[in-house]
């Protein structure tokens, strides 16, 4: 796959979702040219911080996120959420899709919210989710 990353980035930055969402998944894939796209975005990654919230099943990580989603929103911030789900053993993507438990604030158009499977991942957390670090 020949991928355009200098388009696919731009496209990211004028705030396009799908383009985002294309890139996450390009990166995931850690397709031709990976590390140089995280090399050209880290540098506009600004303050950007980084929460992890793991618990059981059951636990409310999905209500917590969704309250902090509304509080960071209401404070005026953009926010994006990487929601790792168990793998499915057919397609390789996210099996429960948590976002649909927080279908409430995802409408927003401050917010960003994408499953990623596990994919076997230790702990259950994709090794792309890691920090894009070489494998």
């Amino acid at each position: 796959m020949n991928i355009d990353w200098n388009d696919l980035i731009d496209d990211m930055k004028s705030g396009s979702c799908q383009a985002l969402a294309r890139l996450i998944t390009c990166l995931e894939n850690r397709e031709r040219g990976w590390e140089d796209a995280m090399q050209q975005i880290f540098a506009d990654t600004g303050r950007a911080r980084t929460v992890g919230i793991t618990g059981f099943p059951g636990s409310g990580k999905s209500t917590i996120t969704g309250h902090m989603i509304r509080e960071l929103v209401n404070q005026g911030k953009k926010v994006g959420v990487i929601a790792v789900d168990p793998t499915s053993p057919f397609t390789g993507g996210a099996l429960l899709g948590d976002r649909i438990r927080m279908n409430d604030v995802s409408s927003s158009d401050d917010v960003f919210i994408r499953s990623m499977g596990s994919r076997g991942g230790i702990g259950g957390l994709n090794q792309a989710a890691r920090g894009f670090h070489k494998t």
